[in-house]
């Protein structure tokens, strides 16, 4: 089958390698419209153009300079590891520079599929934080020429600050005189190595350029040289005490086919839980990952390293970690997982907490570790082939990540807290619940612009029967059989059309991911209907396909309350609202009059959904009945015997209606309270 202009090469962040033992392979996807076009739009002609200032007023590339001996100063930021947040934006930009121009980001027609299962009033189409036309720079910009002009100019700097042997990490350069892994639990060497490589892999992929693999290489050679087991003769028997390192060097074998990288690896993960940084969960060295029954320490450290351990076993067919990864992966989603997808219960330590703690006002959540579970379930989902690890994603994606940006796409959430109350002291900074401009630490940011650049690569895969499409956009899908159209205006409803633009003469098998959620879908394929359940969550439909072929698949929006756990503390006597992948919220200035502390809302009324094209850059909120609770006036003590108690609602409590905005646009207009979990009482 001859290759079309939408059937681009595979070469995203996950490129398996010729032995993998993966199901499932990454295909290729190209998004020209709807939701996650808009939301990319935003990325590429704001948040990413803005990274250079950014990291040239916090010092970052000052640093840089300095170490190459170009500039004269001081060292600048607050931390070891501020080379990071330019190894992560040259990544955004180098997976930005690798979309074909004009194709992902230009502007589309709104789509409005008829079909759609889900009931309610105007359900106008629309979606998306800005509209093509916003988004579309004028003719005489040339927004690819300077992006990769600064691309450039920020890998000159970053091969001017590489030592001789390949060492590079300013902070030791500059501030601790040259002195190298004698901190390996705070000093972020290897760390800051990892994200340095998977920036020189993706520029490579995306641009055929070596030159910040050379740099890279060369820093892994000499990572390789220093550190090693008991016995191999290598002076360093370590670990970082932030895991990264891992899962970039089994890309570095992928991309180069060095097994060394790929061994090298293996020996870190396989060091962790044995001592070597104390002995704290905090830095995952309590238990090895082979022997733990539950995530635990900092939630970004657990899950960078459990990427790399889904990594490994790709490549290896190591079952004893393959077995690790799910059994922990199956603990953390019934156990430790917010609503949104978000992960980590504790501001301190970043901490996910113990087994069904999941506080709302004190979620830690934070932006990094809603990346970081999305990159170790599309590798899980391509190991495995199961649905379940895409329905995290799609949960995450929409919620607990896609919160962490506003939709002008200029500042930002470090944590993502299901709930802020009224008169909410906010103590700035990294913690903070307002958007802010920039952090000190600075790890969300040029986080989420990489993970929004390389959107595509998360979306589907094939394999030798067929094309399994995992997250539903509007574009095409593509791989070795086949390409497909779609067109959809999902989430705001739930209708995907799929047109079959080419395909072998042979027969081959699509498969479409039920969500999850999902209680009510319908497809229609020619003269065949086909309606749920689905036993492991994809639908699969084998024939022999003809050019023209249509799919239609149809997901029931309607919403829904959800409730949690009973061990879930935080949340007994409350209901949250959902639809479709949205997890819902009400915020503050949406209900004047009162405070969101005094509603309840009422599961006794059916909830009822309409399209606001004015606002949030057009939103479906979902609209629910409620009251708010007469409340006496404080006295000295807010506890009463059973009967008397303070926060009993009155019975002629006023009527409110609720609106429910989508939790990823929430805190996008005035500072206020905000909650996602409502009490029915």
């Amino acid at each position: 089958m001859p290759r079309t202009r939408s059937a681009l090469p595979a070469t995203g962040p996950v490129r398996l390698g010729p032995d993998s033992r993966a199901a499932l392979r990454p295909a290729v996807v190209g998004i020209d419209t709807g939701f996650w076009q808009a939301r990319r739009a935003s990325n590429a002609y704001v948040s990413i153009p803005q990274g250079p200032a950014l990291l040239e007023a916090a010092g970052n590339l000052h640093n840089l300079r300095l170490a190459a001996g170009t500039a004269v100063g001081e060292f600048q930021g607050a931390y070891p590891f501020v080379d990071t947040d330019v190894y992560k934006w040259l990544e955004a930009a180098a997976w930005q520079l690798a979309q074909a121009p004009g194709e992902d980001l230009a502007p589309g027609e709104d789509l409005a599929p008829d079909g759609d299962l889900a009931s309610g009033e105007d359900l106008a189409p629309g979606g998306g934080q800005a509209s093509g036309e916003d988004m579309t720079p004028n003719e005489d910009q040339t927004r690819d020429g300077d992006l990769a002009a600064e691309v450039g100019r920020i890998v000159a700097l970053v091969a001017g600050a590489q030592q001789p042997d390949g060492y590079l990490n300013t902070w030791f350069q500059l501030v601790k005189g040259g002195e190298r892994y004698k901190d390996l639990r705070w000093g972020h060497e290897l760390y800051c190595a990892g994200h340095l490589i998977q920036a020189a892999v993706a520029h490579h992929r995306a641009t055929g350029s070596g030159e910040l693999l050379d740099v890279a290489r060369k820093f892994a050679d000499h990572v390789d040289s220093v550190f090693g087991p008991p016995g191999s003769g290598k002076p360093i028997d370590g670990i970082d005490g932030h895991p990264e390192v891992e899962t970039a060097l089994v890309e570095l074998y992928r991309e180069t086919g060095e097994r060394r990288y790929l061994d090298l690896a293996a020996y870190f993960v396989d060091r962790y839980g044995h001592g070597l940084l104390g002995g704290e969960a905090y830095c995952q060295d309590r238990v090895p990952l082979r022997e733990a029954t539950n995530v635990e320490g900092h939630a970004v450290r657990q899950l960078y390293l459990l990427a790399a351990a889904a990594d490994l076993a790709t490549e290896t067919g190591d079952a004893e970690l393959r077995t690790a990864a799910e059994r922990l992966w199956h603990a953390m989603t019934t156990t430790k997982a917010h609503l949104t997808g978000g992960l980590g219960a504790h501001h301190e330590e970043e901490d996910f907490g113990d087994p069904y703690e999941l506080p709302n006002e004190r979620a830690y959540c934070e932006t990094c570790a809603a990346i970081a579970s999305i990159q170790w379930s599309w590798r899980m989902a391509l190991l495995t082939g199961e649905a379940r690890y895409s329905d995290l994603i799609e949960r995450t994606l929409f919620n607990g990540f896609l919160a962490g940006v506003s939709l002008d796409g200029e500042r930002w959430l470090y944590v993502n807290p299901l709930q802020v109350r009224d008169g909410h002291t906010d103590p700035g900074g990294d913690q903070s619940a307002r958007r802010t401009r920039w952090f000190r630490c600075a790890c969300c940011p040029p986080n989420v612009m990489r993970l929004l650049a390389s959107l595509e690569h998360y979306l589907a895969s094939s394999d030798d029967n067929g094309l399994q499409i995992h997250q539903y956009v509007s574009g095409r899908y593509a791989s070795d059989l086949a390409v497909i159209r779609s067109e959809t205006d999902y989430p705001w409803h739930g209708t995907i059309a799929l047109t079959v633009e080419e395909t072998q003469v042979e027969p081959w098998t699509l498969s479409l991911r039920i969500p999850q959620w999902c209680r009510e879908f319908r497809v229609r394929c020619g003269q065949e209907t086909y309606e749920g359940p689905v036993a492991d969550g994809w639908l699969r439909l084998e024939r022999t396909w003809s050019p023209g072929d249509q799919v239609v698949l149809e997901l029931s929006l309607e919403p829904r309350l959800t409730s949690a756990d009973p061990r879930v503390d935080a949340v007994r006597g409350c209901v949250a609202i959902e639809r479709g992948p949205l997890v819902y919220c009400l915020e503050g200035v949406d209900h004047p009059g009162g405070t969101l502390d005094d509603i309840v809302v009422d599961t006794t009324r059916p909830l009822a959904v309409k399209h606001r094209p004015d606002l949030l850059g057009g939103v479906t909120t979902v609209v629910a009945a409620g009251s708010r609770r007469h409340l006496p006036d404080a006295g000295w003590w807010p506890y009463a015997p059973v009967g008397e108690s303070p926060d009993s609602p009155q019975q002629d409590g006023e009527h409110v209606e609720l609106t429910a905005v989508p939790y990823y646009a929430w805190a996008n207009r005035e500072d206020g309270s905000m909650r996602v979990w409502l009490p029915t009482s």
